[in-house]
């Protein structure tokens, strides 16, 4: 427990952000030299997840890294060493941008809950393509990308084009985030008319450039929000399905404010942008179970919003998340979440006598799973 008595205290102390980018050079410097690494990677190990295939891929872990974490690449290697299954790095895009005036990120202690307005800082598409072409993380890696600021909605779909270009030789998977509240107009691209003709777009992309180079399409994941209605998300599953859409992710930051334990006056003060944490789990595992029993299993769904212990990541995979990420509960409960997370998965496993995660993905939602 030396994150919650000592690390925990004096990273808490520092500005958030402050805070964020000392956790981040510790990963990136800290951990590069191979010994530590080495050591790392033993003491957080776990026994590895068989047969874990998702779209394509294989992941000897169901524990990710959401978004949002690192957003540049910088730390890619000393992260894995800490037994996640997956990285996402980003947001990121085709623009480089310096995001939101400071302050942008705020913790909200007593909900176990972050706020955040970074609104894609970045280094953009190209250069972190530039920078993950030389340090790889020895796990799968996923590249989030969104839209640059400066373009126009209308004009979003180019302005996505040009970041998957760049970053397609060295993502393993793509994200499309359509869903920050922290960029205006974005999540207007969650219309299923806008998202239809943007994902398409991707996708003849995607063949075109598999095509060029001899190689299969990259999968495609979305990834949405949770201040959508059930009419909403099911034209979101049906278009992630017509799209041929390899997976989708839920949930991102929410908007909503309510029943939050801290007072009004201090989240006031924190101003705009996206709720994150705690707060968020239970509605992100709705989302999961209604996108589950719409999708029928034919889409394997990433889940994440507030979690912090293996009954969190069970309680997800059981409404029909195929993976989780993590990165609020990251922050709170340190690096030996992801352990815990892994040896409780499979203690859980065995418990309810599972075979393998796939038969006790959705096993909570009453609907048939298609073959």
């Amino acid at each position: 427990m030396l994150y919650h008595s000592i690390l925990r205290p004096i990273l808490f102390r520092l500005p958030p952000e402050a805070a964020h980018e000392m956790a981040l050079h510790f990963c990136e410097a800290g951990l590069r030299p191979r010994v530590l690494r080495s050591m790392m990677a033993r003491r957080y190990a776990s026994e590895p997840f068989k047969d874990l295939r998702r779209f394509g891929l294989s992941f000897n872990s169901p524990v990710g890294l959401a978004a949002g974490f690192d957003k540049n690449g910088v730390a890619v290697e000393g992260l894995s060493a800490l037994g996640f299954g997956f990285i996402e790095v980003g947001t990121v895009t085709n623009l480089p941008q310096p995001g939101n005036p400071r302050p942008r990120l705020f913790r909200l202690p007593a909900d176990k809950a972050l706020i955040n307005r970074m609104g894609f800082n970045n280094d953009g598409a190209r250069r972190v393509a530039e920078r993950l072409s030389i340090n790889r993380p020895a796990c799968v890696l996923g590249v989030n990308i969104g839209k640059s600021r400066a373009v126009a909605v209308e004009d979003a779909t180019a302005d996505y084009l040009a970041s998957f270009e760049s970053v397609y030789e060295v993502a393993d998977y793509v994200a499309v985030n359509v869903s920050s509240p922290n960029t205006p107009g974005l999540r207007g691209l969650q219309n299923a008319d806008a998202l239809q003709a943007l994902l398409q777009a991707l996708q003849a992309r995607n063949r075109e450039l598999a095509t060029r180079r001899a190689t299969n399409p990259l999968p495609l994941l979305v990834k949405i929000a949770p201040d959508l209605d059930e009419h909403a998300l099911e034209a979101i599953a049906d278009v992630a399905l017509g799209a041929g859409i390899e997976g989708i992710i839920a949930t991102n930051t929410t908007t909503n404010r309510a029943g939050l334990k801290t007072s009004a006056s201090i989240v006031e003060a924190c101003g705009e942008g996206g709720l994150s944490g705690a707060p968020l789990r239970s509605r992100s595992t709705e989302v999961i179970a209604s996108l589950y029993r719409r999708l029928r299993g034919r889409i394997p769904i990433i889940g994440v919003g507030g979690i912090f212990s293996a009954d969190d990541a069970w309680e997800k995979i059981c409404a029909g998340a195929s993976l989780i990420q993590i990165y609020t509960g990251f922050i709170y409960e340190g690096a030996g979440l992801v352990r815990d997370i892994n040896k409780g998965l499979q203690e859980r496993l065995t418990q309810g006598g599972f075979r393998n995660l796939d038969e006790a993905v959705g096993s909570s939602v009453k609907a048939p799973v298609a073959a």
